[in-house]
């Protein structure tokens, strides 16, 4: 089995980034032209005019990317690039064995899907940011001479930590009106939190310490991590619908957010436990608003937001499931991250049986 030498792979990217960094213009306000050193790229999201957020975990900052992707995709365009995994390892000179699919993320200015990755294991892996376009052709994403901003975070678990807190310093980002919203783990008391961080960046500041009422533990907890979040409004007021592990869906109002508080998620929904959630949408279909989640082992999730603004909270211990309730979709087996395309369709990665990645376009449930 072929493994090239890891020198070999600046030079890669180096020639392949030349090739297509010409759109590169002068630096916007709060900006700077230059190469983004990125030590990890976790997870992806996507601000107006194909300005890309990029979660670096290993670095402790968010970076935001103009992409300079910006064409509009034809009508009724689909993504499909089966064996993506063996085509991104192509393409970093590597085994599709010793990369690593983090997130997956669609430019809604370009209908692109942008996936970050690492290119192999441990300390030592690399980062890369990949896209794929309508004709399933997958190319790296000038990461060379481009428009860039950093904000770091503060407070973040150390390189070392316990049951791989650094790891969880960034778990999911959104952008909603003017905010990059960061998910993750701290190393305050209060491990939990979220950060609200004005964009362009001036400076990221301190985040709120979360704390919500896990069902199926039959207690609270403020060290566990909010997995992926979707942002959603309820009666007009925006909120973060939230996905933990074992598996409590949460809701919290953005404007309780403030730097340095502490704020009690309420716990709408108990989705089973000896499971982990792994990618969140919200969409709208026949005039009924949903999310779809995917799980670990529980499969893909679709789950009705009626009823979400009067849902109790869930205070008691949870035997199995409980509030707002949820319709398993069976044949969606095997999703490991999804994004919404446009108003009707999502993109998701599927693992076969035989372990290969496809990257497809479905219909939204």
């Amino acid at each position: 089995m072929n493994h090239p030498n890891r020198l070999a792979m600046p030079a890669l990217l180096g020639a392949a980034l030349l090739a297509t960094t010409a759109y590169a213009a002068d630096p916007p306000a709060g900006m700077t032209k230059g190469t983004p050193e990125l030590k990890s790229a976790g997870a992806l999201a996507f601000g107006p005019n194909g300005l890309l957020f990029i979660g670096d975990t290993k670095g402790g900052s968010i970076f935001a990317v103009e992409t300079g992707d910006t064409t509009p995709p034809p009508s009724k365009a689909t993504l499909k690039a089966t064996a993506i995994n063996e085509k991104i390892a192509g393409l970093l000179g590597t085994t599709a064995k010793s990369i690593l699919i983090q997130d997956v993320a669609v430019n809604p200015a370009s209908g692109k899907a942008y996936l970050s990755v690492a290119r192999g294991n441990g300390p030592e892996a690399m980062p890369a940011v990949l896209r794929v376009d309508g004709s399933g052709t997958v190319e790296l994403v000038p990461l060379e001479n481009v428009n860039f901003a950093k904000a770091s975070l503060p407070n973040l678990p150390a390189a070392n930590a316990p049951r791989n807190g650094r790891t969880d310093a960034i778990t999911d980002i959104a952008f909603l009106d003017g905010k990059v919203f960061v998910a993750g783990l701290s190393n305050e008391n209060f491990a939990s939190r979220l950060m609200a961080i004005p964009y362009p960046f001036v400076e990221s500041g301190d985040g709120t310490s979360l704390e919500i009422y896990h069902g199926a533990h039959g207690g609270f907890e403020t060290r566990s991590p909010v997995r992926t979040f979707v942002p959603y409004s309820i009666k007009g007021e925006p909120h973060l619908l939230a996905a933990y592990t074992c598996t409590p869906l949460v809701k919290i109002p953005v404007a309780a957010l403030k730097p340095g508080s502490h704020v009690k998620g309420k716990t709408i929904a108990e989705l089973g436990n000896r499971n982990k959630p792994l990618d969140l949408v919200a969409y709208s279909k026949d005039g009924k608003d949903y999310l779809l989640l995917a799980n670990s082992s529980r499969g893909v999730m679709k789950i009705p937001t009626e009823g979400a603004d009067t849902a109790e909270p869930i205070t008691d211990k949870v035997a199995e499931t409980k509030g707002v309730p949820y319709e398993t979709i069976a044949e969606l087996k095997g999703v490991e991250q999804l994004d919404k395309l446009d108003d009707h369709h999502a993109v998701i990665l599927v693992r076969g049986e035989n372990g290969s990645l496809d990257l497809r376009t479905i219909d939204l449930p």
